[in-house]
């Protein structure tokens, strides 16, 4: 398990993750942080009894305010932090980098020290980056519209991801491990000497890829193998992660971002 560092809170509010329910989505990278972390947390969705109800309502209300005062979320993932808004009441903040950073911060899984706090945000939201690509892979042209309605464009967006925009980021990621190696990751890390939620969120992307091009990443493991497959296989080693990804708490790929449709992978 990641210990957080010294300077870290060691105690923690309730933290509620407000996402849909039934699919990993984006609200899997928040999961996978507080996961490695160690820190306990409600996937209000899952764990509450009419719990999207509340999702719902305070991420997708339409309404002047979320909920506590605190301002609109435009969808979810949110995060609810109990007692940490104005006069005590609740913080409700969305979107996905910035709960990274906001939970990053308060766990120790944003690395030691001002430095390396911002090298692991622009990590995680360049995979970020690449995990909206690889949706539009299947939703190019409108995100209201079925796949089938513009599969066409599909295949085309899908062989352009495949071909010229993973090698530019498993590139990326690969010197970052290179860099890093002597930097105290020892290969393991992107950043520092332990895991970050720059290496979650890499890893949950690596992940949702090989389910919706297994094809092409068997290919690509040989050309970035630090990455693809050492790299990979630690992260789901580490402590914390694991267990959770042997859980029932782990959903399945579905129809959310990562989508397997044979004939927008390698052929």
């Amino acid at each position: 398990m990641a210990q957080p560092a010294s300077k870290k809170q060691r105690t923690h509010p309730t933290y509620e993750l407000l996402y849909h329910p039934g699919i990993p989505g984006r609200g899997e990278h928040v999961r996978l942080l507080l996961e490695g972390a160690g820190v306990p947390y409600v996937d209000t969705a899952r764990d509450q009894k009419d719990g999207y109800s509340t999702v719902q309502q305070i991420c997708m209300n339409g309404a002047a305010e979320s909920t506590d005062g605190n301002p609109p979320t435009f969808a979810p993932p949110g995060l609810r932090v109990s007692g940490a808004g104005k006069d005590g009441k609740s913080l409700v903040i969305s979107q996905t980098p910035n709960i990274l950073a906001y939970l990053g911060e308060k766990t120790g899984m944003d690395g030691e020290g001002e430095q390396e706090k911002y090298w692991v945000a622009q990590v995680a939201q360049t995979a970020l980056d690449l995990n909206n690509e690889v949706h539009d892979t299947h939703h190019p042209v409108a995100v209201m519209k079925y796949y089938e309605e513009q599969k066409e464009e599909s295949l085309k967006k899908a062989a352009d991801v495949r071909e010229n925009r993973l090698p530019k980021f498993f590139g990326f990621f690969t010197r970052m491990l290179e860099w890093n190696e002597g930097n105290g990751g020892k290969g393991k890390y992107l950043i520092g000497s332990k895991l970050t939620y720059a290496d979650t969120t890499v890893w949950q992307v690596l992940d949702g890829l090989y389910f919706a091009f297994p094809k092409e990443m068997e290919v690509r493991k040989k050309e970035f193998s630090a990455l693809l497959d050492d790299f990979y296989n630690s992260v789901k080693s580490e402590k914390g992660i694991k267990e959770y990804l042997a859980s029932d708490k782990r959903f399945e790929y579905s129809m959310g971002i990562f989508r397997n449709y044979p004939e927008l992978d390698r052929q």
